[in-house]
C-alpha cells in the first residue's frame, strides 16, 4: 500500500462531494489529523489522516505538478 504525500497548500480532489457540492479541498495543516478547507463554501474541517487518505481521489500539489 502506497502512503500518499500530503503537504500544506496542496489541493485534494475527493471521491465524494462535500454537502455544498464541492469536491476540492485545500490542505492547511498535516499531522495525525489533517485540516482541510472546502474551496467552494470555505468550511474548515479536521479529519483523521487514515480516513482522509481513503477518501482522496487525486492530489494536486501546490507547486503545480500533477500527482495521483
Amino acid at each position: 500500500m502506497k502512503i500518499p504525500v500530503i503537504n500544506p497548500g496542496d489541493t485534494l480532489e475527493m471521491k465524494k462531494n462535500h454537502p455544498c457540492g464541492g469536491a476540492l479541498f485545500t490542505v492547511m495543516r498535516v499531522g495525525s489529523d489533517v485540516r482541510i478547507i472546502c474551496k467552494k463554501c470555505g468550511r474548515d474541517m479536521t479529519m483523521p489522516r487514515e480516513k482522509l487518505e481513503k477518501a482522496i481521489k487525486k492530489i494536486r500539489p501546490a507547486d503545480g505538478s500533477d500527482v495521483k
